[in-house]
């Protein structure tokens, strides 16, 4: 007898926060192109995927894509099961707390019952660990649908990460009664901690109770809306506004224009989870990456033994720990060819070349805006 599959539930909604510039993967990630909008690895791009992994878990049509202005009609192009009028591009950006406040008020116009999740666009999920946070979502579905918790999904950490923030376990949760005990693991937010430094991850490594914050969460309306009003109280005044005119797609983006300029930028982490107390984090045993910057590809590319890893038609004498990208069409690609390079990013595209020390790829930020400010290099950012 077949296995009949679970209906996605109708009372839970996905978020996607969308409209990152990724300038830390500049050349290939551009304003129009960020890295959301990428096929690094197969056909799909993240953005695809993210979405291609709630699935199971909704119906398409309560999935929403908080995005740019630059960048909704690529949006739109790469996603086109999901309803256009989900698809919300920002006037301009104002960090993650206010596209949170948005995301509240377009799900509680559809349900004030709502559990929702605000995810990420840009981050790798590998294929053989999908199912194992889809059950950590589903679960965190059902936890923040029954009470008043923020959940964040912590990953365990597989090494001493600096590029990371980290969230500190406390207590574990206990299993709730008359219920079916959840698989996944519960615990209290003891603190969050900013980026450490090399000496820091090593004893957070070491430590076992801590969790690389992946900047994913899970609530209720009724618990973000009243969030919003304990630490952001602008913003909950704004949450309310545009909750009214939701139901108006054309109504809601007159708004929003004439609201989002004057809104502070603030991060989610910030402005609510630092200060709230009604913070849980699951415990997130899949593999993840959030491919923050190039050297982290070297991640998923398999080195050579000189420890180079190339996506190109790659030659070297005395080079080592490379990571080497050619984003050109493979008809069109030249041989990239190295002498003497150690630990260092090398990216062709059709119309640029960046080489970069590992290290230096921090400051990928500041080469983009001061492209940005050339009359002749404008077209590359």
């Amino acid at each position: 007898m077949p296995i009949k599959k679970k209906k996605p539930n109708k009372d839970r909604f996905a978020v996607i926060l969308a409209g990152g510039k990724g300038e830390r993967f500049w050349p290939l990630s551009r304003e129009k192109s960020p890295k959301q909008l990428l096929a690094l690895f197969d056909k799909k791009s993240f953005l695809q995927h993210t979405v291609e992994r709630m699935k199971p878990l909704l119906p398409m049509k309560n999935i929403y894509v908080i995005t740019s202005q630059a960048q909704v009609q690529a949006v739109k192009k790469q996603l086109p099961k999901v309803p256009k009028d989900n698809i919300i591009a920002e006037p301009c950006g104002r960090d993650t707390c206010p596209a949170v406040a948005l995301a509240a008020a377009l799900v509680g116009a559809r349900s004030t019952t709502a559990a929702m999740a605000i995810l990420p666009a840009d981050h790798l999920i590998p294929l053989k660990s999908e199912k194992k946070f889809q059950k950590i979502l589903e679960e965190s579905y059902d936890l923040a649908g029954r009470g008043q918790a923020i959940i964040t999904i912590g990953i365990k950490p597989t090494e001493p990460e600096t590029g990371y923030g980290y969230i500190k376990m406390g207590d574990v949760l206990p299993a709730p009664k008359n219920r079916k005990a959840y698989k996944t693991s519960f615990h209290v937010v003891r603190r969050f901690v900013e980026k450490p430094n090399l000496n820091r991850a090593l004893q957070y490594l070491n430590d076992g109770n801590y969790r690389w914050n992946a900047g994913m969460f899970v609530f209720s309306f009724p618990t973000i809306t009243e969030s919003l009003l304990k630490h952001q109280k602008p913003l909950y005044d704004m949450c309310q506004k545009w909750f009214q005119a939701a139901s108006s797609p054309l109504k809601l983006r007159r708004i929003l224009s004439k609201d989002y300029p004057n809104i502070k930028k603030v991060s989610f982490d910030y402005g609510i989870m630092e200060h709230a107390s009604n913070v849980l984090v699951a415990d997130g045993n899949f593999h993840w990456d959030d491919l923050g910057a190039w050297p982290a590809l070297a991640r998923h590319l398999k080195p050579d033994a000189e420890g180079n890893c190339a996506e190109a038609d790659f030659i070297h004498v005395d080079a080592a720990r490379n990571v080497v990208f050619d984003a050109r069409n493979k008809k069109n690609r030249k041989p990239i060819a190295v002498v003497g390079l150690r630990d260092c990013v090398i990216v062709q595209t059709d119309d640029t070349t960046l080489i970069a020390h590992k290290r230096a790829t921090v400051k990928m930020r500041d080469l983009v805006s001061k492209l940005s400010t050339h009359r002749s290099y404008k077209h590359l950012v």
